[in-house]
């Protein structure tokens, strides 16, 4: 076989390959799908960032209280969690004084001379989560580490809330009235 003609075979062989790649009318309909696919989820994203938030929250607020109870227990004496909701937004503070010698600032608790400040979560109003309670503030007791009063706390988000019941033992249950998956009701 000579030269010329083993190269008008090849040339003959590449001619009969499909061509390899994608058109511009391909690549915009995959674009187009992606981007429906994507718009339809957003809405979705939104809402699971909301909860993930909330039960962030109510997750720290859960282990903030049996901090307290542990160090009233530890220490052997009185240690108080207080709610405070002020211009700023909704706080709590974990700390060894009385009722009201606590608030809250956006930079942290303020509280009055000689009070020890155990912990405390400050959340604006512009985090879209607050913490609102029917006390005004709770003792745990260093003896027996029961808690007075008794006391429900609510983690609220703009759309959903979580409940944190909180027994005389200083036992802490969760709920959720708006149906959370992962919550009972309340």
């Amino acid at each position: 076989m000579n030269r010329t003609a083993a190269s008008n075979r090849c040339s003959s062989i590449r001619a009969a390959r499909p061509a390899r790649g994608f058109t511009i009318t391909e690549g915009l309909i995959c674009v187009t799908t992606l981007l429906l696919a994507v718009s339809a989820a957003l809405p979705g994203f939104g809402t699971a960032r909301e909860q993930r938030r909330l039960e962030g929250a109510a997750a720290q607020l859960e282990t903030d209280l049996q901090l307290a109870r542990s160090l009233a227990v530890a220490q052997n004496r009185t240690v108080r969690f207080e709610i405070v909701a002020d211009a700023h937004g909704t706080c709590y503070v974990v700390h060894n004084g009385g009722a009201g010698d606590c608030g809250c600032a956006p930079q942290g608790p303020v509280c009055t001379a000689g009070v020890e400040v155990h912990r405390s979560q400050h959340f604006a109003h512009d985090t879209a989560v607050a913490v609102r309670a029917n006390v005004g503030s709770m003792v745990f007791d260093p003896l027996k580490g029961t808690v007075t009063p008794t006391a429900t706390l609510r983690v609220e988000g703009p759309r959903q809330s979580i409940r944190q019941v909180i027994n005389i033992m200083g036992r802490i249950r969760s709920c959720s009235p708006d149906g959370l998956p992962g919550y009972k009701a309340c």
